[in-house]
């Protein structure tokens, strides 16, 4: 018995997935066989089985119960099994045909397999319409229409030409801008 608090809580939890895992594990297993018995007995259900034992497979393997490889593994051989199955030949009794006699002629026949075609033909289902939806306003509307740059361009003026500290160029090629002195304050 342990007697540490985590260890404690660990196997509780255990516990718990150890029955929650039963159950994926055993419903894994009892659709296995119930596909298998059916496939061996090649009765018309062993499809709906094997699709059953697949989708059980693929549950245990999603929660973790066995691995994916294993339910890949088991739903394979399910599958060739079911490619190999022979159907169970099923013996009918010969249907004895009576033959029938015509006593009408044949355009009577005619007219009356159209009339009966017509009325099997399906009824017509009108459309229920729709409400439309109130269109929404366009915010580009409210914008004002954008035109092209050559007609929004002002013309060039010049602007008065304000006196700039003059720049000196260093030996380098940089340009460098003289600094105003500070004015001292009495």
């Amino acid at each position: 018995m342990a007697n540490i608090k985590s260890q404690i809580k660990r196997n509780r939890q255990n516990a718990k997935q150890r029955l929650r895992n039963r159950v994926y594990r055993g419903e894994a297993r009892i659709a296995v066989r119930n596909a298998r018995t059916t496939i061996e007995e090649g009765t018309p259900e062993s499809k709906a089985a094997l699709l059953e034992a697949i989708s059980a497979l693929d549950k245990a393997a999603e929660q973790g119960v066995i691995h994916k490889n294993n339910a890949a593994r088991r739903k394979s051989r399910l599958m060739k099994a079911f490619a190999k199955m022979e159907p169970v030949k099923v013996e009918a009794e010969p249907v004895v045909v009576e033959p029938v006699l015509e006593a009408k002629p044949a355009r009577k026949k005619i007219t009356l397999r159209k009339a009966a075609a017509k009325k099997v033909e399906e009824p017509k289902v009108e459309a229920v319409a729709e409400p439309k939806a109130e269109p929404k306003k366009k915010k580009a509307a409210a914008k004002k229409p954008v035109t092209k740059k050559a007609e929004t361009k002002k013309p060039v003026t010049k602007k008065s030409e304000t006196k700039r500290p003059a720049a000196t160029s260093s030996p380098k090629g940089k340009k460098t801008t003289t600094k105003k002195k500070p004015t001292a304050t009495k």
